[in-house]
Parts: C-alpha cells; structure tokens; sequence
C-alpha cells in the first residue's frame, strides 16, 4: 500500500497541476502514516509543499533542523515561569553571546582537570557539523527545501546557513563520485556534441533549459546575502548616527524588483520607522508602522514604536489604544505560557522571561496617560511635530510640507506597498491586508489635514497681527509727522508777527528822528537802522523783551 500511494504521488506530481499536487499530498499522508520514516515520501512531500508554497507547513515538518530554532529551544525551556533566577540569567547570556560558558571538566594527562570555554557560535559550528555527518543518512535534500521555504517565511539567517550547508554538502558528494569515474566520461559528452556539429551544417538551437536546483539555491543564497548586507548597513548607519543613510539602505530593501518575504519586510518597516524618528520625519515613521502592523497585526515592536511615536506629537487617545492592543497580547501570552505564532519564528525583539515586568510597566504607563487624557491633555496635539515644521513658520514653508506629506501619505496610495512584497499561499486574506492598511493611513491623513488647518489658522493669525502692526506703526508715524509740521508751522507763524511788531516800533522810531525808511519786504530778520538815539533802542527792547532773541540786520547809514 505505501509503495502503491507513493507510485501515485509521483504521477500526480508530474503532471504540475496545483489540483494534481494537493491531491498527492494527501496520498503521501496516507504513505506516512503506514511508514512514518519513509525517506521517499517524506521527500516528495516536503518538495510538494514547497510547490503549493506552504511554506509554513514545510517549517513545521522540518523544525528540527531550522538553526535558529535549535538553537532557542534552551533558552525557551529556561524562561518558563517555573525556572529559577540562576537559570534564567544564564539562558540571557547564552542568547547575547555576552559571556563564556564552561564545559564540564575533563581529565588531562597528568591527572589534573581543565576547562574549556567556548561560545554560542562554536555551538552552533558544532551543530551544523552534527548535521553534516549525518548527511548521507537522513539526505541532502533538507537543506534545500528547508532553506528555501526558510528564506519565504522571512527567516534569512537560518536559510542562508541551510542553503550553504546544502550546496558544501552537494559538492562534497560530487567530489566523491568524480574519484570513480574515468576520463571518458568527462570527454565524451564533448566529444559527441563536437561530432555532431561537424556531421550538421545548421544545427537547430537546443532549448534553454529551466535552471537545477543547484543553480536555483545559489541565485538565491546570493540575493539574501545582499539583503542581509544591506539590512546589515543599516542597522550600523542608524547605530552610527546617521539615520538620512539608514533610511536609503532599508528603502533599497523594500522597494527592490524582487519580492521581499512579507516577514523579513515588517522587520525592515520597523527598522526604518526608528531612522525616520531619528531624523526628525514623525509622518513617515507612523507610516511605517502602520505598514508593519498590516503585515503583522500581532508584531510587539511594532505596536511599541507607534505608540511610543503617538505620545511623542501628544496623540494620547490613538495611543492609549495601541497600549491596550498591547496589554492584549501580553495577556494572551502569559495565559498560553508562549510567544504568539509557531515555536520556530523568531522574536528577537521579545523574550518571554520578560513579559510579566513589561505588563506591569505597560499597566502603570496606561494608568498614567488616561489621568493625563482626563486632565484635558487628549486633544493638545503637537501639529508642527507631526508634519516637521518649526513654530512661527511661513505660509510657504507650511503649504509645502504639507504637498510633500499629501502625497506621499495618501490613503489611495497605502497599499501599494503589497505589490512589492511576497506572500506565502496559506498566508491570510490579502484583501484584510490592504484594508487594514487604507484604514490606518486614513487615520494618519485625517490627522494630518487636522493639524494643516490648526498650523494655517494660527499662521494667519499672525500674518493679521503683522498686517494690524504695521498699519499702526504707519499711523503713528503719519500723527508724529503731523505733529512735527504744525510745530514749524506755529513756530514760523510766530516768528513773522514778530517781525512785523518790530518793524513797526522801528519805524516810527525813525519819524521822530526824522530819517524816512522804505517798507521792506517781510523777512525773518528785523532790518533797522543804525541811530545814534539811545532812546529810541532802549523803547524797542523794552517792548519786545529781553530775554528773547531778536534776529537783526544792521546797516550802517549816515545821519
């Protein structure tokens, strides 16, 4: 019977049908659980799941041989709740590399003992060595379909030491078979394809043929080296301070040609939302999380970097309701007694040792922000911070961040991302995605239009005042002109009456001493004579006054 189901999965799988496939699948179940060791079936099974890209099912079927998973299994088993201090602080070290363990003593040969220290990367050496002994045994096709549906389900660095593991070892026994075999059979292919160009003048083109699983495994081995590199530099540029370097090395991710794994995308999302809070642009750091949250709605870091960015611009509403999203996941985990989703997805970010004192700082946090909300701070947002404008800006400056902002974050655009990401068969509904995704960004826009018109109304408020300023200042200055001009009106007024007296004292002066004076044109200085009459000048002081000065021209005349 289980020869029987695998003869017919293998005509099953032939045909390339989706249909065909599943159906085998099923047979190869019925195979396996006659013979739960069967190699042959396991194989065609683990390739057909690779086909239907179920990759998550090809995971599970394999767990025990993901790197990464091997290498958490100590340190899950020591973070139960259950597990002393000791225990707990020594799975912390092993997972951060950060000291050196000892290794049971061992007997020199002088009787004496030894320690050896060694680190988590010698273990892992180790491991894969184990793995590579045992290779013929259990079969070199593992590595590969394991990597490859690793590297789907965003688990890059454990399908890159699979899929090196995988082409060493192919070569290894490729090596191994060439010792056998004789120089004929190198030169004979040639040797008969030389023959058969010379017998045909015009030999049809031979079609190109689909690529090995060889040479499929290095073209992709090569691209997550260069995703990793490039996620690599990244993380170093924002750790550097330079977060504008950051940004361009985490966007040459997410918007290459080729499809990233939904997975590894959330990671570089998340990544790039803490480079865009560094450099000051609060809009696309929301984004992004908005982004990596519609991709995993369960995603810790995620939901603690909006958060985080929403009390930040003083939006303590939106992000009371992501702290209580939070609170929510942290429930679910200390009743499951597990981190969310399968055992071998890794949470780099989230330790499960560290729940209960994260739920307790999480629930003060709460308890704080909705005393702050019921004291009137819920509706005091921070505008010029969330569109990256500085206070008392420009009418131009503001419209232009704003452009800028408008069109990049508008909810018509939001799921455009999708398009440019990979998705596994048996991931969930992508129209759930890409709503989630339009809604968050509509939340996001609204705001946005929100504080536009707060920042405009209050930019317009100023040009007003600036306008009511400078009309007042203009009309000071026309009232201290005024002012000016009717003081030298009055005070040339004053001065001509004067003259005028004057002239007048002095010519009848001038008749009682018989001298005839012409009229003189009015003038601001008197012009009198000279006379010798004493009297006549002591008359016109005593009129006009001493303490006042009489501009006069004199004129010597002969009497």
């Amino acid at each position: 019977m289980v020869d029987k189901y695998v003869r017919d999965a293998r005509s099953l799988i032939a045909t390339q049908e989706p249909s065909d496939v599943s159906a085998a699948v099923a047979l190869l179940d019925a195979a396996l659980a006659l013979s739960p060791r069967l190699e042959v079936a396991l194989e065609l099974k683990a390739r057909s799941l690779l086909f239907l890209r179920r990759f998550r099912e090809v995971a599970d079927m394999l767990q025990d041989y993901i790197p990464g998973y091997k290498m958490s299994t100590d340190d899950d088993d020591s973070s139960s709740l259950g597990s002393s201090s000791a225990d707990r602080s020594a799975s912390h070290l092993l997972s951060r590399e950060r000291a050196k363990l000892l290794a049971p003593l061992r007997e020199r040969s002088d009787g004496g003992r030894s320690l050896r220290c060694f680190s988590v990367s010698d273990l892992k050496r180790k491991f894969l060595a184990s793995l590579s002994k045992s290779c013929e045994k259990e079969g070199r096709w593992r590595y590969l379909v394991l990597g490859q549906a690793c590297c789907h389900l965003g688990l890059m660095e454990d399908a890159m030491v699979l899929l090196q593991t995988g082409r060493r070892l192919a070569s290894a026994a490729f090596r191994r078979e060439s010792v056998c075999w004789s120089d004929d059979s190198f030169t004979f292919s040639t040797a008969r394809s030389s023959v058969s160009a010379a017998t045909s003048s015009t030999p049809p083109p031979p079609p190109t043929p689909p690529p090995s699983e060889s040479e499929s495994a290095s073209h992709l081995l090569t691209h997550i080296k260069l995703l990793l590199r490039r996620r690599a530099a990244a993380l170093a540029a924002l750790d550097a301070g330079i977060p504008a370097e950051a940004v361009r090395h985490f966007s040459k991710i997410l918007d290459s040609r080729r499809g990233v794994p939904q997975a590894f995308a959330a990671a570089c999302f998340i990544g790039r939302a803490a480079a865009y809070r560094a450099a000051g642009r609060l809009a696309d750091a929301i984004t992004d999380c908005n982004r990596a949250l519609a991709l995993d709605t369960t995603s810790i870091p995620a939901l603690r970097a909006r958060a985080d960015l929403l009390e930040s611009v003083r939006a303590l509403p939106d992000c009371l309701r992501d702290l209580d999203h939070l609170k929510l996941l942290y429930d679910s985990i200390l009743r499951d007694r597990k981190l969310p989703g399968p055992p071998w997805r890794p949470h780099n970010d989230v330790r499960y040792r560290d729940i209960p004192a994260s739920h307790r700082a999480l629930t003060a946090r709460i308890q704080q922000l909705r005393t702050r909300v019921a004291a009137g701070e819920g509706s005091n947002v921070d505008y010029y911070a969330l569109i990256g404008v500085r206070r008392g800006c420009t009418r131009s400056e503001l419209e232009r961040a704003h452009l800028l902002l408008s069109l990049k974050h508008k909810p018509d655009k939001a799921a455009g991302f999708i398009d440019r990401l990979e998705f596994a068969d048996d991931y969930r509904d992508l129209d759930e995605v890409k709503d989630q995704a339009k809604m968050s960004a509509s939340i996001l826009y609204r705001m946005l239009q929100k504080g536009y018109a707060s920042i405009m109304a209050a930019v317009m408020d100023e040009e007003a005042a600036e306008k009511q300023r400078a009309k007042e200042a203009a009309a000071a200055a026309a009232a201290a002109a005024a002012a000016a001009a009717a003081i030298q009106a009055a005070a040339a007024t004053t001065v001509v009456s004067g003259s005028e007296k004057v002239k007048a004292e002095m010519g009848s002066g001038s008749k009682e001493c018989g001298v005839g004076v012409e009229a003189a044109p009015p003038v601001s200085a008197f012009q009198g004579v000279f006379c010798r009459d004493m009297a006549v000048v002591g008359s016109l002081l005593s009129q006009v006054g001493f303490n006042r000065a009489i501009p006069v021209k004199y004129e010597a005349l002969s009497c």
